[in-house]
């Protein structure tokens, strides 16, 4: 049975490997043979007979044979063998030897054994045959009297899907169960007798209800969710009745089940919008949050408040539960902590900053505490933005937060540290009156500083904003602190011969052969090579990152000793404190220089770094007023601008967030009347247990475009030819993890087709999870067939196979029709996404596999092919809109998506318009892909490459 079409009751594995027996060994094995013997044989019969044999002849031995026995694994085997084997003859009439196979169960159904009244009561749950179960009725009736339990809330199941499938065998079945539940004292019999009066009797369950809704809370959880469901059906179809019951809900919120309260807290949502009821429900939430261990729980309950957040009139109540809400970090889970944070952001006023920017300050000094862990960091990580964020939007937090903040800056984990950085060049340019205290606690940790890109970030912060004598001076006897003794060539050189001097055991062979021709320092640098690691970590920090060859950071250092000895000049008057400032400067950049020209560095000083500190060496020598004023000025303005744009952006963004909160109504909009109403109309009105429902069993429906045929006809794949005897063609349907293929097999020919089985296999990252039932069809009759089709990764995967089938009457071999593939599309998986340039480019560097697609296209404008490519890949464009506007005729954009298994896929677009050849000259260039498997890079080169072909002008 498919998912999609019936339950599954029962999963029976088959060992592939195994050969079927033949009919006759069976027969002997059922008549014969020893208990353990039948019971082999028996399993045996019922995959056979699972696999498409008929076996007709075995019926009769079973019903004599072991039909009587009384083993219990015989009877469990027998009511599965009585659920699969065919009970009609081919013209529809029921087998006569069924009619000793219901007298057996008859008296099954009076056994003293519990099980196996239980048992047998549950499998007549799955018998479609009336007329097997009309004799059977009275002694399921008779079984809801008996001791035990299980035999009385499996007699319920009986009787309700009896009533269900065959009302007129058990007319009075709602009556009968109604004074059963009154009477009855067992948890799982109440439940299951109150399920079947939802839904076969609404208005006697509620009279139930009625008599012991203030009894609910003291009910077993079972049947709590129960009395939810219904609760929530009454109300959904009549409003009027939620004051009925809403105080009901309301205590079930208090229920020791957790499952009862996440089920009452959603129905209360929906029942009541009054500002108690929604932090009531809330609250509940949050409560399951923290007291539940499982992440995916906690996951699935943040996802309702922030549903509950998203509602314009709800968002005021949740803003009074940020400090609540803030509880949920003490979950070590990332993921979680991650929801947490961006909710708490989202509710964040003016009202509550205060204390969400206390509790995160402690979060954050808690995290120093913690022993090292890679959730850890990205944790911190997570903390500082947060923080920032809070600070950009209420400055009057800033002053609070970054001394904190600023002692990350010496923090190894270079992200976090990097985040500090450029929240803290945010403030200092955004907060005038912030700057003298940033300016001291840089000063206090600059020297702590432990990676060369942080510091670089540190050095252009002191540089740009220090303007008074004592900090530039301050500055400075900071650089020469973490440079060491100058000129630093000399020095190190004396330390070597120094250290090398009392040490016996060096001999001169090994400096005589590293001598070559590079110069005054070649035996100095090849003894340095050997150098005691102790000494390496006894240099000051600048000093070590110019030895290991990093004079990127030189650069930088020169730029901030050019500004701020520029502005020295002009704060000092006294020539001779000016010249020597000055002196002291260029002395620190030619030492620098000196070092890099020299041997002693890991790696030598790159030419642009040599160009950069030859240009500040002249820019101090000359002390130009133009100089002066692009150091000092125009490097500012830079900063500003790209502030002011980020920061005009987030406004964008969260004026288009409020924009789709705020739920305007014009006067002349059209009143909808629930009852007329189309069905993909009913949004909010939709049964919530039934779309939960649907979603479990795989067959929630995405929304279709505008006209929902036409976009399930586009995804009809045509199998076979009009031709063939048989014409067959596939619905393909996407669910999350699983594609489900309706088949559509028509007989073609006058002759009736026999043992017709749809045969598949698969390419690609796909599992077929079951083999379709064979069938038998009429002369030009029709039929559907299902098949699932397990997803396991984002890649495009083949599905191919054939239909095979026997002509009755006919004495050749089986016939067989061979089908067209049916291509998986990747675009099915991805979805667009978003990340900040930072985490693109580190994604950039890790992702191994690369796609280099090249541009062939017959689109001219390279704004409109980007757009082709967003549109036929589903990714998102990151570079903002402001950068790409304009024609320069070339373009470089990144684009980001993420698959619903959790892969990250990267593309860079470097096109170019060649201007050259004329203005219909199509756009050239590469597109490059980056994912982590290689499966994804591939297919979305491969979509690329189809899709750009395919757009028509």
């Amino acid at each position: 049975m498919t998912a999609a079409e019936n339950v599954c009751y029962t999963l029976i594995n088959v060992q592939s490997d195994s050969e079927p027996p033949s009919e006759v060994s069976l027969k002997a094995d059922l008549e014969k043979g020893e208990i353990k013997a039948k019971t082999e044989a028996l399993k045996k019969v019922i995959i056979m007979i699972l696999n498409g044999e008929k076996l007709p002849g075995l019926l009769m031995t079973i019903i004599r044979f072991v039909l009587p026995l009384q083993d219990h694994t015989i009877k469990k085997l027998l009511l599965v063998f009585w659920e699969i084997v065919p009970k009609t003859t081919p013209d529809g009439k029921l087998l006569q030897e069924m009619i000793l196979v219901c007298d057996a169960y008859r008296k099954d159904l009076q056994h003293p054994n519990e099980f196996i009244r239980g048992s047998t009561l549950r499998f007549l749950c799955k018998l479609k045959e009336s007329e097997l179960l009309e004799p059977l009725m009275p002694a399921i009736r008779a079984c809801l009297e008996h001791r035990h339990s299980y035999v009385r809330r499996n007699a319920v199941l009986a009787i309700y899907t009896i009533y269900r499938n065959f009302e007129n065998l058990i007319p009075d079945a709602p009556e009968l169960i109604h004074d059963f539940l009154v009477n009855e004292k067992d948890a799982s019999c109440k439940r299951n007798a109150f399920m079947m009066l939802i839904h076969a009797d609404q208005d006697r369950a509620l009279d139930y209800l009625s008599t012991c809704i203030d009894q609910v809370h003291t009910f077993g959880d079972i049947l709590q969710l129960v009395i939810v469901e219904l609760i929530y059906k009454v109300c959904h179809a009549n409003p009027s009745e939620r004051a009925r019951f809403i105080r009901c809900i309301f205590n079930l919120l208090q229920s020791s089940s957790p499952a009862v309260k996440y089920e009452a807290a959603g129905t209360l949502v929906t029942l009541s919008s009054a500002p108690t009821a929604i932090k009531a429900a809330a609250q509940c939430y949050i409560d399951l949050i923290i007291k539940e261990s499982d992440n995916n729980v906690k996951l699935i309950v943040l996802d309702r408040l922030i549903e509950l957040k998203d509602h314009p009139t709800h968002e005021r109540v949740l803003q009074d539960l940020v400090m609540d809400i803030l509880r949920v970090l003490s979950t070590p889970d990332l993921e979680v902590r991650k929801k947490t944070l961006q909710l708490a952001l989202d509710l964040v006023s003016s009202r509550n900053v205060e204390e969400l920017v206390i509790v995160l300050k402690k979060e954050v000094i808690k995290t120093n505490n913690v022993s090292e862990h890679e959730d850890t960091d990205k944790y911190r990580q997570l903390l500082v933005r947060t923080l920032h964020s809070c600070s950009v939007r209420f400055p009057d937090m800033a002053a609070n937060v970054i001394p904190v903040l600023m002692e990350f800056l010496s923090d190894t984990n270079e992200a976090a540290a990097a985040d500090v950085l450029e929240f803290v060049r945010e403030a200092i340019q955004r907060f005038d009156n912030l700057r003298p205290l940033i300016i001291e606690k840089m000063l206090e940790v600059f020297h702590a500083i432990k990676t060369v890109k942080i510091y670089r970030g540190a050095l252009w912060i002191l540089g740009e904003y220090c303007s008074t004598k004592e900090d530039i001076q301050s500055v400075m006897t900071e650089v020469r602190r973490s440079l060491g003794e100058i000129p630093i060539v000399d020095n190190e050189i004396k330390k070597e011969t120094g250290e090398l001097k009392p040490e016996d055991e060096v001999s001169a062979a090994p400096a005589q052969k590293l001598v070559t021709e590079m110069g005054t320092y070649v035996t100095q640098s090849a003894l340095s090579s050997s150098r005691p690691s102790k000494k390496e970590e006894d240099r000051p920090p600048l000093r070590g990152f110019l030895m290991d060859g990093d004079f990127y950071v030189a650069a930088s250092l020169a730029t901030t000793l050019t500004k701020v000895a520029l502005r020295y000049v002009l704060i000092v008057e006294d020539k001779k404190k000016q010249n020597s400032f000055v002196a002291e400067a260029m002395l620190i950049m030619v030492t620098v220089l000196h070092l890099g020209k020299s041997s002693l560095p890991k790696k030598p000083i790159t030419d642009d770094d040599v160009d950069r500190i030859s240009l500040c060496l002249k820019v101090l020598s000359e002390c130009s007023p133009l100089m002066n004023d692009i150091f000092n000025k125009e490097c500012r303005k830079s900063l500003s601008h790209m502030l002011a744009v980020r920061l005009e952006e987030e406004k964008l963004s969260q004026k288009k967030e409020s924009e789709k909160r705020n739920v305007t109504v014009q006067a002349d909009d059209p009143i909808s009347f629930m009852q007329l109403t189309a069905k993909n109309e009913m949004c909010s009105k939709e049964d919530q247990f039934q779309l939960s429902l649907l979603a479990a069993m795989g067959n929630t429906q995405r929304k279709e475009a505008a006209d929902p045929l036409a976009s399930k006809l586009n995804k009809v794949t045509q199998l076979t030819g009009f031709s063939d005897p048989v014409y067959a063609e596939a619905y393909v349907h996407v669910n999350q993890y699983d594609i489900v293929l309706d088949v559509l097999v028509v007989n073609q020919t006058s002759d009736t087709l026999q043992n017709c089985t749809l045969e598949l296999a698969t390419l690609g990252d796909l599992k077929l999870v079951e083999k379709p039932s064979p069938l038998t069809l009429a002369p030009h009759d029709f039929a559907n067939i299902k098949a699932n089709v397990k997803v396991a990764s984002t890649e495009n995967g083949i599905i191919f196979g054939n239909i095979v089938y026997d002509v009755s009457g006919a004495a050749s071999d089986r016939n067989c029709v061979v089908l067209s593939d049916i291509h998986i599309d990747i675009m099915d998986y991805i979805q667009p996404a978003s990340c900040t340039d930072a985490e693109f480019r580190q994604m950039w560097a890790e992702f191994e596999w690369e796609n280099k697609v090249t541009v062939n296209t017959n689109i001219v404008d390279l704004n409109e092919y980007l757009q082709h490519i967003l549109k036929s890949t589903n990714m998102k464009c990151l570079t903002p809109e402001k950068a790409l506007s304009g024609f320069c005729g070339f373009m470089a954009a990144n684009l980001y998506a993420r698959s619903i298994f959790g892969e990250d896929a990267l593309a860079n677009v470097s096109i170019e318009k060649p201007i050259h050849l004329g203005p219909e000259a199509p756009v050239t260039g590469h597109i490059r892909i980056r994912a982590k498997s290689q499966g994804m890079a591939l297919s979305l080169g491969d979509k690329i490459n189809l899709s750009q072909k395919k757009a028509n002008l």
